[in-house]
């Protein structure tokens, strides 16, 4: 993974971010900011997709969130993934990225494999897009992402139906 410091606005926004908190602070990363900062997809971000808390100050919230300061300042967010159905054991596999470049703040992004299962509930047109992008960047191994799918995943889905057109069918190529 990453450990060079992010690209600017990114540094700078989690520089005071860093700056700000009490304690050590773990953030778990995906969406977009996974897809653009860390693996280089060309298209804008603003919001930095992270799931609730996993470890650290709560501040972290009411500091970085939409109408903070920081959001103000920077034109960037930190914002709570509401509903997202992720791959069973994806701790297993998260990895820190900008190790050492902060004090507080330990950032965590998710593997792309499990990146692409996370965008297949929503299957928004950015989604595949950036599906597409991590698939020729990595390059997917197909038998591990279908693997995940069915290992880990696709019980949980609630409309495994709508989920057919996953990156593992024909329709999101």
């Amino acid at each position: 993974m990453r450990e060079l410091p992010p690209p600017e606005p990114w540094l700078s926004f989690f520089r005071e971010i860093d700056e700000r908190l009490r304690q050590e602070t773990q953030i778990h990363c995906l969406g977009g900011f996974v897809v653009t900062v860390i693996y280089g997809a060309d298209r804008p971000t603003v919001d930095l997709d992270a799931l609730s808390l996993v470890k650290g100050d709560i501040t972290l919230w009411e500091v970085a969130g939409v109408g903070s300061d920081l959001h103000r300042q920077h034109h960037l967010y930190r914002d709570r993934v509401g509903i997202v159905t992720l791959p069973e054991d994806y701790e297993d596999r998260i990895a820190e990225v900008f190790g050492g470049v902060f004090t507080q703040l330990q950032i965590f992004a998710l593997d792309p494999y499990d990146v692409a299962l996370a965008k297949i509930e929503r299957n928004s047109g950015r989604d595949r897009e950036d599906v597409r992008h991590l698939a020729r960047v990595v390059p997917f191994d197909l038998e591990v992402l279908s693997q995940r799918y069915h290992d880990e995943l696709r019980v949980y889905l609630g409309n495994p139906e709508r989920a057919k057109t996953s990156p593992l069918n024909s329709g999101w190529k």
